[in-house]
């Protein structure tokens, strides 16, 4: 069964939770699981940003395949490459032949030593402050290097505002277990653990960001 959340009438969250696992990395304990994000923007061209871990596939390619409704989607975005959110890369190619994959330079460093997939012809290559113009949405695409990995980029949808902002922001916990729980607490316990080690690095992305006017944050986990 498919379970969709509306961030606008537009876009759309397909993620997944995962409340079997009882470990975040083999190292953080997760008693309320956590979530994987992904995201779909309808438009005149549609695109899904970053896919899940391969625990949820199924779920997840459920709910894309419900939130298309039959389109197929024109673009990939790949904001990072850790293997939570990126575990369908390959079958998302796999079912969708014409999709073009959106990712900066070093997206695809990483994306050739993960997968032994056929890209030719199907890579958008993008760079700071580029924009993917969709039709009513436009993103544009901020690099983040190190928060926390090095092909991290982050992207702004201009139109309503919204920062799709990778690991940074996130959270532990399941949707559904922490949907009344205060934020703070769990997403203060993820920045010390997984970002907070590169706080020279969020620096300068904060002061980067600081210029965009951001009413909502979706980030990869939470």
């Amino acid at each position: 069964m498919q379970n969709i959340r509306n961030i606008t009438d537009k876009i759309l969250w397909v993620g997944a939770s995962d409340r079997r696992l009882h470990l975040f990395e083999n190292m953080f304990p997760i008693p309320d699981g956590v979530a994987y994000n992904s995201y779909v923007i309808l438009d005149e061209k549609t695109a899904i940003m970053d896919t899940a871990d391969s625990s949820v596939t199924r779920q997840y390619l459920e709910n894309l395949t419900a939130a298309l409704g039959g389109r197929q989607p024109d673009y990939l975005v790949v904001n990072h490459m850790e293997p939570d959110h990126c575990a369908d890369i390959a079958e998302l190619a796999r079912l969708y032949p014409s999709m073009r994959i959106v990712g900066n330079q070093k997206t695809f460093g990483l994306m050739n030593q993960f997968y032994n997939m056929d890209l030719e012809g199907r890579t958008v290559v993008v760079k700071e402050g580029d924009v993917l113009d969709l039709g009513e949405h436009k993103l544009t695409f901020v690099m983040a290097p190190m928060v926390h990995w090095p092909e991290a980029m982050m992207t702004y949808e201009s139109t309503h505002k919204i920062l799709f902002s990778a690991d940074a922001f996130g959270r532990f916990g399941s949707l559904e277990r922490t949907a009344r729980a205060p934020w703070v607490p769990q997403a203060r316990r993820y920045y010390y653990n997984i970002i907070g080690k590169y706080g020279a690095q969020v620096q300068a992305l904060l002061k980067k960001i600081s210029a965009l006017e951001i009413k909502t944050i979706c980030p990869l986990h939470g």
